[in-house]
């Protein structure tokens, strides 16, 4: 897409697309734009995308047994009903790494989030017992002290895109000072895709 081009969808974006999607809403070439003047995220059906979820002011609780059991279960309830593959995933204690593919036809990764991170929350927020406050502001969204309120996601382009994103996933807990080598960190698919033969054991 040129940058005209892209300028002219951003800007129907912000001011609003009515009589196609709803308002702040446009359709072009397979992917659902959504924008607003603070935030933007593309919606590409039965897309490829890499996310960061981050936890609330990096408070890290993430590798907890209980945190992990946690999510676990919610990726498996919520699997049931919106269904998507995870590619590659990494668990640090404030941060995830992860890869995903969409159904096809199904860019709703946004309802995923939403519910994988609602469940986590009532599962082990009062087993935690988080020192961290929550602000007045939070507390009248029903917001609690586990999760950061954003996410970043990256809709991947290619299979090199892909390829760089599951190297940048594996290559984390080393970046952050926690290991060594890949292999030596437990809460990551790297061992899957030594398994599978994608990668060398000592990568």
């Amino acid at each position: 897409m040129g940058g005209d081009a892209l300028l002219r969808l951003m800007h129907l974006t912000v001011f609003g697309v009515y009589g196609v999607l709803g308002e702040g809403w446009a359709f072009l070439g397979g992917c659902f734009w959504v924008g607003w003047m603070e935030y933007r995220r593309i919606w590409l059906l039965g897309g490829c995308y890499a996310f960061t979820v981050v936890t609330f002011r990096r408070s890290p609780w993430l590798c907890q047994d209980v945190a992990r059991a946690a999510l676990r279960e919610a990726i498996v309830h919520v699997r049931k009903r919106y269904p998507f593959t995870i590619e590659a995933m990494v668990l640090l204690p404030d941060h995830l790494h992860c890869v995903w593919t969409m159904p096809e036809g199904d860019s709703d990764y946004a309802t995923r989030w939403r519910l994988i991170k609602t469940y986590v929350t009532r599962k082990c927020v009062d087993r935690l017992e988080l020192p961290v406050k929550i602000s007045k502001s939070r507390y009248k969204r029903g917001e609690r002290n586990l999760w950061h309120r954003r996410y970043w996601e990256h809709c991947i382009r290619d299979d090199r895109d892909f390829t760089n994103q599951c190297n940048y996933i594996h290559n984390n807990p080393v970046k952050h000072g926690y290991c060594a080598m890949p292999k030596d960190w437990e809460y990551s698919s790297f061992h899957r895709f030594v398994s599978e033969g994608k990668y060398p054991k000592n990568w």
